[in-house]
């Protein structure tokens, strides 16, 4: 998988289970703590207010997470995202979860950049320029 941006986490007691392995709801949260600091690194947030009180925000389409090796508390995992897929409004991305180069988990998540209204109404919306030429430039050829 090319990389767009790399993080590493570790996982605290909070994150584990009776057993002392990671929760498995837990890698949906990491993904997006990830997300949120890849579009910080892009120059942008998950949340954009924009000078004309409009707001720019990502909701998701859809997410998923496969789970290959156990985790443990204590454990630190490099979570790395590639962009995967890049529409006119739509961005996925591609995460993958390391502890000591082993694959220990894969995600995808799918948004959409919106315009948010009125307090909470959303609308669909083209990526920004230059944001969406800075994706189109990581996005991974299948």
């Amino acid at each position: 998988m090319a990389q767009a941006f790399t993080t590493t986490r570790r996982i605290e007691f909070a994150d584990t289970d009776m057993a002392g392995l990671i929760h498995f709801s837990c890698f949906y949260r990491l993904m997006e703590e990830a997300e949120h600091e890849f579009l910080r690194s892009m120059g942008t947030s998950v949340i954009d207010r924009q000078d004309d009180g409009t707001t720019v925000s990502w909701p998701r389409l859809s997410a998923e997470c496969s789970f290959h090796a156990p985790v443990l508390f204590e454990d630190e995992l490099e979570i790395r995202i590639s962009v995967r897929h890049l529409g006119n409004s739509s961005l996925t991305l591609a995460y993958e979860f390391r502890r000591d180069e082993s694959l220990v988990a894969q995600g995808v998540m799918k948004t959409v950049c919106c315009q948010v209204t009125g307090g909470s109404e959303l609308k669909s919306m083209t990526i920004p320029e230059p944001l969406h030429s800075r994706l189109a430039e990581l996005e991974v050829a299948e």
